[in-house]
């Protein structure tokens, strides 16, 4: 990932723009997920437990 220093833009501004791609890259979050294996058992689970939350919380909101 590069992000190119406009002339006069601090470090500061530069680490800001930076740590934004990485977020939106969603970068560290694949990185987080694939540290160590998970069995394809326990990744359904962890699927199915999401969807819940997702719906859980949609209800809600209505």
């Amino acid at each position: 990932m590069i992000v190119k220093a406009q002339p006069g833009e601090s470090t500061d501004q530069i680490i800001k723009k930076f740590k934004k791609l990485v977020l939106q890259d969603q970068l560290l979050t694949q990185l987080k997920e694939k540290e160590f294996y998970k069995k394809p058992a326990i990744r359904k689970k962890e699927k199915m437990a999401e969807l819940r939350r997702r719906r859980k919380h949609h209800l809600k909101r209505k």
